[in-house]
């Protein structure tokens, strides 16, 4: 018997097998992108942007539905690039990718890209970075004409410094993107949909797996693929950790080996189908003995938790009023507490940030929770110097008259009760 198929006789996962079903296959992506591109425009509009120069991979695959090497071209701005106005979709492909963006009807022209970093130019730098600024102000100037102001994402300082050279006001491209990428349209759920039903397969896979003596490496590598298996594009965190490493939260996967009786916690955070984000949080009891008082303890106030949490948000609710009515965690769990009590998601995590009450007036912001925006509810339960935490988390959409529960992997009932 192999390391991973120990568990293929055991009778206590028989409520994960709903979870090995097809994702759907139905989605009109043409309506999916010509959306999204209308919620960029409108922003731009909002913001009193006539152009955007994007440099992040998320974002142009948000505004366009073009996908290239996210990770790569994420890492290597700007080595592929989007510039967008009212009514132009340029896209600057990466050498030799000139063919991706090939019937996708909201580009309107490919180009090549001018790498503008010190690996594809050396000493010339400098040299290259004002070109790429040339370049972007000629095409400008041809599409658009004369205008002050335009939005830019990161990127070179050499980069920015030449636009602004050229008489550009620079503004970040942040907030437009983000308020846009907030409301999800119809169509965009069942893409939401597909990417949960995807990683709580992988969930399922992974936790059949768990057995004492496993390294947490090789358990998490059973998530990792079973997602891409199912059109997932990548894992973007290294959340998963068991035992003592469970505490404090954010310890990275490791070759720990996995001990008796001791919790497994993990963050799914998949880049998933269609470019949407799963997020999810569990936590699991390794065996073979039933969970610890102490366990079930922690398990339990996690849960409460994120339902309170879950129960109070509705739409039209302000961050402030969210955050005062928020769930209060016990002294005892303060100090390693979760950063956030929730947050928005879409193609990753998004805008808002929603803050715990006793974080609100240093860190907090004011703003409306929205019909159509995705959130994650979140909680982070260990002590300070405790043995153990568990980390628990859900996925939801906001509607007009509550929330719909969009994460269905289920609890653990031998820590729940």
């Amino acid at each position: 018997m192999t390391e991973l198929d120990w568990h293929a006789e055991r009778s206590d996962l028989s409520d994960l097998s709903q979870l090995d079903a097809p994702a759907p296959a139905d989605v009109d992506l043409v309506a999916v992108r010509g959306y999204r591109l209308s919620r960029v425009r409108e922003q731009m509009r909002a913001y009193d942007l006539p152009v955007l120069v994007l440099s992040d991979a998320v974002n142009i695959r948000y505004a366009t539905g073009t996908r290239n090497m996210q990770v790569f071209t994420a890492r290597n701005a700007p080595s592929r690039y989007l510039l967008l106005t009212e009514h132009e979709a340029i896209l600057y492909e990466f050498t030799g990718c000139m063919h991706l963006a090939d019937g996708i009807e909201t580009i309107t022209e490919v180009r090549p890209a001018l790498t503008a970093s010190f690996v594809a130019a050396g000493d010339d730098i400098a040299a290259r970075e004002r070109a790429w600024a040339k370049q972007i102000h000629d095409v400008i100037l041809e599409k658009v004409g004369k205008v002050e102001r335009i939005g830019i994402e990161r990127m070179n300082g050499g980069a920015a410094l030449g636009l602004a050279s050229l008489g550009y006001e620079l503004h970040d491209a942040q907030a437009p993107l983000e308020r846009a990428r907030a409301i999800k349209s119809t169509e965009e759920m069942k893409c939401v949909i597909a990417s949960l039903r995807a990683t709580e397969y992988g969930v399922a896979k992974l936790r059949a797996a768990i057995r004492p003596g496993l390294s947490e490496q090789a358990l998490w590598s059973v998530l990792h693929q079973a997602v891409i298996a199912r059109g997932a594009d990548y894992v973007e965190t290294r959340l998963l950790s068991a035992g003592e490493r469970t505490n404090p939260w954010f310890q990275e996967t490791s070759a720990a080996l996995i001990q008796p009786n001791s919790l497994i916690a993990l963050d799914t955070d998949v880049v998933g189908c269609f470019g949407y984000y799963a997020d999810f949080s569990r936590t699991f009891h390794a065996g073979p003995d039933k969970p610890s008082n102490t366990q079930k303890t922690l398990y339990q106030v996690a849960h409460e938790q994120v339902h309170h949490n879950m129960s109070i948000i509705k739409p039209g609710m302000s961050f402030k009023d969210y955050s005062e009515l928020a769930w209060n965690i016990p002294e005892r769990y303060h100090a390693n507490r979760y950063y956030l009590s929730a947050h928005g998601v879409g193609m990753t995590g998004e805008y808002p940030y929603l803050y715990h009450h006793a974080d609100y007036a240093d860190a907090g912001y004011d703003g409306m929770i929205e019909t159509g925006m995705t959130l994650c509810v979140e909680s982070y339960i260990g002590e300070d110097g405790g043995a153990e935490g568990v980390k628990l988390e859900q996925q939801i959409l906001v509607t007009e008259t509550g929330i719909e529960l969009l994460s269905q992997f289920p609890f653990v009932e031998d820590l729940l009760h």
